[in-house]
């Protein structure tokens, strides 16, 4: 009761102002209110005032006389005081306090005198008028307050209804009743009955009553009785109670309404004689009931789904309980009739849509239409409305179909005479009835057809304004296709030609259109209905069912009832396949075997199932491992490419699907692509493909589909036909190609993220097959106009797609053979010849045309400086042949034609196949021969014109101002390289194209450094390449192979293939020829030791990637060898070394990588099967003997020594014999300390194949003391100079030494301690440095007397020596090509022009160089060498033989101490430059014989040597690296970590060695004299 309008303040002062200003504010308030305020205000004015009257805080006198003047200001002022005192006696009577209530009956009881008694007898309480004394007694009042309400509206007056006359109704019943068709009218009997109510007194509503039942009796008579309701009737709602009436009367429980009733309340309705709303409120049941019942429906069905679906054991108690409420249910009476549901009904009978329409409004959706006998009501409205534009162009040509007889109602829904009209009313009917059309297949099919004949105009529309109505239509259309038609396809039982029926309508649609239909379908439409969702339940069920009874020999009774339950729910079915098949790949085949009994749309309902599945996001497209795709996604597109080949299944969806996939930049689905070309076209793409397969590869397509793949596909025309089609339509061609070409760099770059190398390789691999794949169906299936409009020039694609060039030339080769051939075929038609000369020439000529265009886009897409070394010209012609331009395989042309004659044979001696069928099998495989001949022999004649085109170009192809280095290293990064990656037959094309372009003579193309860079360098190739390209190169290397050992296996061959060639010419530089340079091919045995480089090569890389642990190195290099086993190895010593580190790996890799155990125990196998063919190393290359065993080490095949009796001489400098004798006295005793280390790693060697590496300790041991003696040495010569009786002291110390060394080596060897070598480039670079200043700081210090003698004789020594130590420190380290090997190398090169050894044959310097151009000349030595050198090296030696080679040596050395010393010196000072020139000359026929050996190429590295270098220059700069060079040979040796025993054996040693060294060069002298003497002699 808080005050909101009386203030504190009027209170107080009420008598001097309060009382003033609350009438005041009363009267304002009354204005308002007459003004249109509400009167609230006032009635809380007063309240407020009677307040504090009643809590005491105003006298009640002084309220009453308020009051009172109150009531002047209104007339009903009285009954709002009375409305006030109403609510003060509800809250005093609630109050504890009485005194409050007691003001209030005072404050009542005062104002009884202004408000009547009767006012307040109303509104009051009886207790509180008793208290006011108006009352007697509140009991007795509340008595017959009761009794009067009850007479007022309980109790009836009684009507005697038939207390008129009954003759009168008797009449009126009569007439009513009588015969119509006559010419009586409803006015006429209006008239009578109008008589007949006056005469007899009738009542006027009972004749009415009576009218409609005679109506509803005669419903057919609907215009009489309408027309005399419509004249008799005076208000509509008393019809309507009447008719209420009627209605309630049946609506017991036993009671059914009558449908004549319906008819005529809905004739009623439909003439608008009564409101649909008046009458509605009389029908049951209650629309909220109605509301439960559908709610109840919907539990039901999804209790009932839910009990379909899952896998439920009840026990016998639940299933008791069960059957208990079922029997209760069905002792449940039914329902009294729904009579709004049957006057709906008989509204669409009558065609009264807009008063149904309402009602159904009223119900929830397709509620009332879920009931048959509406949804058929509504099913014939709709004939109606649409048979007239279905006459005109929905029916099929021939048909007749039922006559349909329009409503005579004007009022009824117009027919529809266009596809306009259909919005009117006909779409809306086809929305109320949804899936309740399953009712009436037939008006399914109308509604089908128009929809066909609509989306033909949509087709054919053109202009703006009707293109903007048929969008319209086609939205609508395609709202029905959702709604109506694919859920009452639910609906019907196994109607396949409704299914065929629909997909008429839906094939004209896009795809994206109908996929979205039908993933409203599917995930949207089954949820939404009570009889949809028990529809799925079932078809769950039975696809449950079929699925696990589906095998290979019930293939057709499954497949029958795959394809009833298909016709009618494909989605929901199809769902369940996919699940079960992404679990269970071993059901794909019988799965798509048994699918052959469905629809069409059951086919395109596939494939958007299995994209869906495909795009599903809750599944993982890689294994928990992260390493491999998931075994779901490889059985889906397993079954894609199954499906899609065997069944007309539109791929534009599944195409478009995997090309966005590659635009939002995930590669997995590529699997899909692949699958579906393989399966479709009949293309694989495999890199383990037989050398038969191979073979057949390169030739036709016929011979590729016969021999070329694994399996016979056949029967692949129609689908690689379809497939071809889609992409056409589509436009997929060219983006699926530039997508894949650009996705397979984002693989690695951008896709891989996180993910394991493994897996990022096989996805790399997988974009790359599928690419090639594509690609070559592309090149195989379109057409030349197809594919030239479709690909673009090679400069767009790699400019603005970004496309490597390796790809971009794939896509673009067809299109050039294409663009030839055209070509060729026009000119041969212009000028007609037969004459082979004119055709070869003609060729030519179309080539030209074509190719010009090419040359100069493929300028842009290097640099400038690339054109340089490579034309345009050479690079597009490699880029563009294939190998089906290049040779003929007429050996698989032989093979598959001998295989069609076995099949020809087999056939006729078949008894058990019919003659029909013999003699069809026959034809075909006559016409598959005549086919292949045909087609090798176009292959033959094109190869023919190719390489007569090949050679009028090969004179253009390189640059001759160029360098062979520089043209190889282009030729090899850009071609070579990046082609023999790219797919098996590029791989075998590569290989072939080099041989192609030696036996073509093509200038300044050097075959040798090819093939050397080739083999030489493949560490980082195999590192970098996946797995499939390990595949493709090492089928590479093994073409590459199979060329040099047929060169190597037979001298006559080589001298055919190779011996006149310009590719195999090198530079002899000759000792007593002072810069003269020949070009000279490079001979058998020479040819023989290079390729046993090449071999050691190959044995090198492969043991430092099976040693690195890396697991891509591993698998790589396993698979390279894998592929080369054929060829390699085929030196026995490598075989071993191989196999010993390769069983390493499979001990290693047992438990911890099971892939590469695999890998490498398959290799393992197969080398010890390939070990009867190899052979030893003395077997493989020719090694002659020296003329005398001073250096037997140089006989040996250890990995000491290079086995090849020119070895010593392979580097040549153009000095004299200028050197000082202190430099002379220096390398001298250098390069004897390396040949002692050299000779003490001969003998270690072992016999197992490894002997280089099982050696390295005692090496580097050995090496130690040697430094230490030398080291003694040095500073004892610097004091003074030796005695001949010290001499003879150290060489007896010396033979001591090297006895006990001997044994030492022989122990460590049997202790089998084995060290792998390493090497660090730098390192070894640090250690060059700081050995070259020491060198020059003692030969600096040391004595500048000449002693040209001595120097000779110690120079000879060190030459044999220091080649044996040079070639064991080559096997030491593993850098092929180092600043080390330059130094060497130049070192070797002084001593070889200063003196000639004596136990070689030869002192001729061989270059492997190309004399094709003068320029090459020209280059600098250096950088050459470090380029071109090639490293010879043995790696095996017996033990027996080791240790007879030492006695023999120890032997001789004894001996030549024995001879005279100073006869010798006094013969060897007389000995002048002169002299020494004349031997060197007579020396060189015999040097240039045994040295066209391995040397070529080592000294190829030097073929740049310019002739026009200064000798001073050069010597000097030669001098210099002999120094560091021989102590860097003796260093490089030298161990890590030294033992304590060893350091103090080289110290004690310091003096034996001197001792040792001054014998043996007095014995030196000696042999030289002789040597010079039998040379002079000869």
């Amino acid at each position: 009761m808080a005050t909101l309008i009386l203030p504190g303040e009027w209170v107080k002062n009420w008598e001097k102002s309060g009382k003033h200003e609350f009438v005041q504010l009363c009267k304002r308030l009354t204005e308002k209110i007459d003004d249109g305020c509400q009167i609230k205000d006032i009635q809380a004015a007063l309240y407020e005032l009677c307040c504090q009257g009643v809590q005491g805080n105003l006298k009640l006198d002084l309220i009453a006389s308020v009051l009172c003047e109150m009531m002047e200001l209104r007339d009903d002022m009285a009954s709002i005081l009375a409305d006030v005192f109403s609510v003060l006696d509800l809250e005093t009577v609630a109050l504890e306090e009485k005194h409050k209530r007691d003001h209030y009956i005072q404050l009542v009881g005062s104002c009884l005198i202004f408000v009547p008694d009767a006012i307040l007898k109303e509104r009051l309480d009886p207790e509180t008028l008793e208290s006011l004394g108006l009352i007697k007694q509140a009991h007795q009042f509340n008595q017959k307050i009761v009794k009067i309400k009850t007479k007022l509206f309980y109790k009836q007056q009684k009507f005697n209804l038939l207390r008129e006359e009954n003759e009168g109704y008797a009449k009126l019943i009569t007439e009513l009743g009588q015969d119509l068709s006559g010419s009586i009218t409803s006015h006429v009997v209006l008239e009578s009955i109008k008589s007949l109510i006056g005469c007899f007194n009738l009542d006027p509503n009972r004749v009415l009553d009576i009218i409609l039942e005679v109506y509803e009796s005669r419903s057919d008579q609907d215009d009489f009785f309408l027309s005399l309701i419509k004249s008799y009737m005076c208000e509509a709602l008393t019809l309507c109670h009447i008719l209420g009436f009627k209605f309630k009367f049946y609506q017991e429980p036993n009671e059914e309404t009558p449908k004549s009733l319906y008819h005529i309340a809905a004739a009623l309705l439909h003439y608008n004689l009564i409101e649909l709303e008046d009458l509605y409120v009389h029908l049951l049941p209650l629309d909220s009931a109605i509301v439960e019942e559908h709610k109840l429906v919907i539990s039901e069905a999804k209790q009932i789904a839910r009990k379909l679906v899952m896998v439920v054991v009840p026990s016998d108690k639940s299933e008791d309980k069960e059957k208990e409420k079922e029997k209760e249910e069905e002792k449940i009476a039914q329902p009294p009739d729904n009579q709004k549901l049957g006057l709906l009904e008989a509204l669409l009978g009558i065609g009264d849509w807009r008063h149904a329409q309402s009602i159904m409004d009223q119900m929830p959706s397709f509620y009332a239409t879920s009931h048959k006998s509406i949804a058929l009501a509504l099913c014939q409205l709709l004939h109606l409305t649409v048979e007239p534009l279905y006459r005109a162009v929905g029916l099929p040509k021939g048909a007749r179909g039922c006559v349909m007889h329009p409503l005579k109602s004007e009022r009824a829904p117009k027919p529809a005479a266009s596809f306009e009209d259909l919005r009117r009313e006909t779409f809306s009917m086809l929305g109320y009835l949804g899936p309740h059309l399953a009712h009436d297949p037939i008006l399914f099919a109308k509604i089908v057809r128009l929809g066909k004949a609509f989306m033909k105009e949509y087709q054919c529309s053109e202009s703006l304004d009707v293109e903007d109505k048929t969008e319209t239509l086609l939205s609508c259309f395609l709202s029905i296709a959702d709604q109506v038609l694919l859920p009452s396809l639910s609906l019907m039982e196994c109607n396949a030609c409704m299914s065929e029926e629909l997909w008429g309508f839906f094939k004209l649609f896009p795809y994206h259109h109908r996929y979205r239909l039908y993933g409203q379908w599917k995930n949207e439409t089954y949820s939404s209905h009570p009889l949809l969702v028990k529809v799925k339940a079932h078809t769950v069920e039975g696809a449950r069912y079929i699925m696990k009874r589906l095998t290979k020999e019930n293939v057709k009774q499954s497949g029958r009832q795959i394809g009833k339950l298909s016709h009618s729910n494909p989605t929901i079915l199809f769902d369940y396949m996919l699940s079960q098949i992404q679990w269970y790949d071993n059901l794909i085949s019988p799965v798509v075997d048994s699918l052959k009994y469905l629809t069409s749309l059951n086919y395109d309902v596939l494939a958007y199932c299995i994209i869906e599945a495909l795009a599903n996001p809750e599944k993982e497209k890689m294994k928990h491992d992260d390493t491999t795709i998931s075994s779901w996604l490889q059985s889906l597109a397993s079954l894609c490419g199954a499906v899609f080949r065997k069944y007309p299944i539109e791929l534009a969806g599944l195409l478009q699907y995997v090309t966005n996939q590659l635009k939002a930049g995930k590669s997995f689905d590529l699997l899909i692509l692949k699958e579906v070309v393989q399966k479709m076209a009949g293309i694989e793409v495999t890199d383990e493909m037989t050398s038969e397969q191979l073979e057949a590869m390169t030739g036709g397509e016929q011979l590729k589909a016969e021999g070329g793949y694994f399996g016979q596909i056949r029967n692949t025309k129609k689908s690689s036909q379809r497939l071809k089609d889609v992409l056409l339509d589509h436009e997929l061609a060219l983006p699926l190609c530039v997508l894949m070409v650009q996705q397979r760099n984002g693989v690695v770059f951008l896709e891989s993220g996180d993910k394991d190398l493994k897996l990022v390789g096989h996805l790399y691999d997988q974009c790359h097959d599928t690419l090639v794949q594509f690609g070559g169906f592309l090149a195989s299936n379109l057409s030349t106009e197809d594919y030239i409009k479709r690909v673009p020039p090679i400069d767009v694609l790699c400019n603005q797609f970004h496309t490597p060039h390796d790809a971009a030339f794939f896509l673009s080769r067809p299109m050039y053979a294409h663009q030839i051939s055209s070509k060729y075929d026009e000119l041969k038609k212009a000028e007609k010849g037969n004459r082979q000369q004119q055709k070869v020439q003609k060729y030519v000529a179309a080539c030209e045309q074509v190719m010009t265009p090419v040359h100069e886009a493929v300028m842009s897409l290097h640099p400038a400086r690339v054109w340089e070394d490579l034309r345009p010209q050479f690079y597009a012609t490699f880029w563009s042949l294939t190998m089906y331009d290049l040779a003929v395989p007429h050996a698989a042309y032989e093979r598959e034609i001998n295989k069609l004659k076995t099949q020809i044979k087999a056939i006729d001696e078949n008894p058990e196949i019919p003659m029909n069928k013999k003699k069809k099998e026959k034809e075909r495989c006559t016409a598959l021969q005549e086919k292949l001949q045909e087609e090798e022999k176009k292959q033959q004649e094109h190869v023919q014109r190719v390489l007569h085109r090949l050679k009028l170009e090969k004179d253009k192809w390189l640059m001759t101002k160029s360098t062979k280095n520089e043209t190889i290293t282009k030729f090899l990064q850009l071609c070579l390289f990046p082609r023999c990656i790219f797919s098996s037959i590029d791989a075998v094309y590569c290989a072939r194209f080099v041989e192609l372009v030696h036996q073509q003579m093509t200038p300044n193309f050097c075959t040798l450094l090819c093939y050397d860079r080739v083999f030489s360098a493949i560490i980082y190739t195999v590192a970098s390449c996946t797995e499939n390209e390990s595949h493709r190169y090492g089928r590479f290397l093994c073409c590459m192979l199979e060329t040099v050992t047929r060169w190597h296996s037979d001298r006559a061959v080589y001298e055919k293939e190779c011996g006149n060639y310009p590719g195999f010419l090198t530079i002899l530089r000759a000792s007593g020829f002072d810069g003269g340079q020949q070009a000279n091919p490079l001979d058998y045995e020479n040819f023989r030791h290079v390729v046993h480089k090449w071999h050691y090569m190959l044995t090198k890389a492969s043991v430092h990637c099976l040693e690195t642990g890396d697991y891509t190195h591993i698998r790589n290099i396993l698979i390279v060898l894998i592929k080369i086993l054929p060829c390699y190895p085929k030196v026995l010593n490598l075989g071993q070394a191989l196999e010993y580190r390769v069983h390493k790996i499979c001990v290693k890799e047992k438990e911890k990588r099971p892939d590469l155990y695999a890998l490498a125990m398959g290799y393992s196998g197969r080398l010890k099967s390939q070990k009867v063919r190899m052979v030893p190393e003395n077997e493989f290359h020719h090694k002659e003997p020296p003329a005398r065993n001073v250096t037997p080490a140089n006989q040996q095949n250890g990995p000491g020594s290079t086995g090849k009796p020119a070895a010593a001489a392979t580097m040549k400098g153009e000095d004299g014999f200028s050197e000082d004798g202190d430099r002379g006295k220096d390398k001298s005793q250098t390069t004897k300390l390396v040949n002692k280390a050299n000779a003490a790693a001969a003998k270690v060697t072992t016999s197992n194949g490894n002997g280089a590496l099982n050696s390295i300790k005692s090496l580097k041991e050995r090496d130690d003391k040697e430094k230490s003696a030398k080291e003694k040495k040095e500073k004892k010569e610097k004091t003074a100079g030796g005695t001949p009786d010290t001499k003879a002291e150290a060489r007896r110390e010396k033979l001591r030494e090297e006895r006990a060394a001997a044994a030492k080596d022989e122990r460590a060897l049997r202790e089998g301690k084995e060290k792998t070598p390493k090497a660090d480039r730098d390192k070894v670079k640090a250690e060059e440095k700081s050995k070259d200043d020491k060198t020059t700081k003692a030969g600096n210090g040391e004595s500048a007397e000449p002693c040209r003698e001595r120097d000779a004789a110690k120079e000879s020594k060190s030459k044999d020596k220091g080649d044996r130590s040079a070639a064991a420190g080559c096997l030491k380290s593993p850098l092929a090509r180092s600043d080390v090997a330059d130094t060497e190398r130049d070192h070797k090169r002084r001593k070889l022009d200063s003196h000639s050894s004596p136990s070689h044959s030869s002192s001729v310097k061989l270059i492997c160089h190309l004399h094709s151009s003068p320029q090459d000349n020209s280059n600098d030595p250096k950088e050459s060498a470090s380029k071109h050198h090639l490293n010879y090296n043995s790696v095996k030696r017996s033990k027996s033989r080791e240790r007879e080679l030492e006695k023999n040596e120890l032997e001789n050395a004894l001996g030549r101490c024995k001879e005279k010393k100073e006869e010798k010196e006094r013969k060897e000072r007389k000995r002048d430059v002169g002299a020494s020139s004349e031997r060197e000359a007579s020396l060189e026929p015999k040097r240039r014989k045994d040295e066209n050996g391995t040397n070529s190429s080592k000294n190829s590295q030097c073929g740049g040597e310019s002739p026009c270098d200064s000798p001073l220059s050069m010597e000097k700069e030669k001098n210099k690296r002999s120094k560091s060079s021989s102590k860097e040979k003796g260093d490089s040796l030298k161990p890590e970590r030294m033992s304590v025993r060893g350091k103090k054996e080289s110290r004690h040693d310091k003096d034996k060695s001197e001792k040792k060294e001054k014998r043996d060069s007095s014995g030196g002298k000696e042999e030289k004299k002789h040597h010079k003497s039998s040379d002079k002699h000869r």
